[in-house]
């Protein structure tokens, strides 16, 4: 696992992916401040295989500059 990045860090570092994030501290309850990236290079099915067959607490974030990802605020309820 990588050291913990703020959310802007990640955005920065990994444009326009799909990324599985861990130990998450979040801002307002809603919104990612910081995390760990545990999965980098997967696409949205095999992140999402992954959390529910076996990692229920990660979370499937994409790093769009909008924000909003490619399925907009669903994006990030995955």
């Amino acid at each position: 696992m990588s050291e913990k990045m703020s959310w802007t860090e990640i955005r920065d570092k990994y444009p326009n992916q799909w990324l599985g994030l861990v130990d998450i501290d979040w801002d307002n309850g809603a919104t990612v401040k910081a995390a760990v990236i545990k999965y980098i290079g997967k696409n949205s099915d095999e992140l999402l295989r992954i959390k529910l067959t076996e990692e229920p607490d990660l979370l499937v974030e994409y790093t769009s500059p909008d924000q909003l990802g490619p399925m907009g605020f669903i994006g990030g309820l995955l």
